[in-house]
């Protein structure tokens, strides 16, 4: 039995990955931090949990808690991760990894010296959604994959309207690089997870609406190290009816397409025509990573497929396309 503690309880907690914690067999929840004590104890109460704080540390060091989930923005995963890791306690961190590359490479010398597991939320790769990619790819549908292209382009947030309402996605200190970081990160991952490792990459950088002091268009060419290159777009102030969420491999014998975060019907136009394929989700979006985490910590399944050193990549790669490093 793995009994996990939060180090926050905020929005992603509630549906996409708190519930899965308990819903998976032998796995439960003990304890639950926030900053904020009064909404760490409504969480806690909301939710049936024995225990809540409002110091991370001591949660940390909770006899009672044996793995620790870190659910805070990126600005502060590497402070949790380092300081679990170092208290002999396994850790799932949400995505992305850390707010830089540094931050992960400081979390990844720690897992190394220390042993100890740290797994990174990158869940796409588990989803039957992204499983069905990857078996068409494989199936030789399309041929020898040649190239990728994202497109993904959306109006602002409500939030991002208001300069005293926004998001800690669009605060350096917070996030590492606005909304980039935050979505593209899922799916320059699920891209390492298809076509290995982005082993050159580069980009530009815009902020037009000036919404905020972070970039909101990003354009980025890279090249994967199986030799598929990849282009993409990204746009997170747009004109409001402007939403587009595609990815597009092309192949030497017809191509797939499909999206990020919609889940629109896989389209293939392959060697045997037009085929469109649609997947459900888990109701718990978390559930089958959370679910390989804990069978693994169990002793009872195999390694699971996101972790400190695939979270890293896909750190290394949007640092690349943003110009902070080679």
């Amino acid at each position: 039995m793995i009994h996990w503690g939060f180090i926050g309880c905020g929005n992603v907690t509630e549906k996409k990955s708190g519930p899965a914690f308990r819903k998976v067999e032998e796995s439960d929840i003990v304890a639950v931090m926030r900053r904020d004590a009064a909404l760490a104890q409504d969480y806690a109460t909301r939710h049936k949990i024995a225990r809540w704080y409002s110091d991370a540390y001591a949660l940390i060091n909770d006899p009672s808690v044996d793995a620790v989930y870190i659910a805070t923005p990126p600005g502060s995963h590497d402070e949790y991760a380092v300081a679990s890791m170092k208290a002999g306690k396994p850790v799932y961190v949400e995505k992305p990894m850390a707010a830089s590359s540094e931050a992960c490479m400081a979390m990844a010398r720690v897992a190394e010296e220390t042993g100890v597991p740290c797994f990174v939320a990158y869940y796409r790769r588990t989803l039957p959604y992204f499983l069905r990619v990857r078996q068409l790819l494989e199936s030789g549908e399309i041929g020898v994959a040649s190239e990728v292209r994202i497109e993904f382009v959306i109006p602002p947030y409500p939030s991002d309207l208001n300069r005293e309402t926004l998001s800690w996605r669009v605060k350096r200190e917070l996030s590492g690089a606005g909304y980039f970081y935050d979505l593209a990160s899922h799916q320059l991952d699920y891209l390492d997870f298809i076509f290995g490792e982005i082993t050159e990459a580069h980009g530009t950088t815009a902020n037009r609406a000036g919404l905020y002091d972070v970039e909101d268009t990003v354009d980025g060419r890279w090249l994967h190290s199986s030799g598929v290159k990849g282009r993409g777009h990204w746009e997170f102030a747009a004109p409001v009816k402007e939403r587009t969420d595609t990815i597009e491999i092309l192949g030497s014998k017809g191509s797939i397409r499909f999206s990020t975060f919609h889940f629109t019907p896989i389209v293939l136009n392959g060697v045997s025509g037009e085929k469109i394929f649609v997947e459900e989700n888990p109701d718990n979006i978390q559930f089958y990573l959370i679910q390989s985490i804990v069978n693994y910590l169990n002793g009872k399944g195999p390694y699971p497929v996101s972790d400190f050193r695939s979270a890293l990549r896909a750190n290394r790669a949007m640092d690349m396309i943003l110009g902070r490093m080679e």
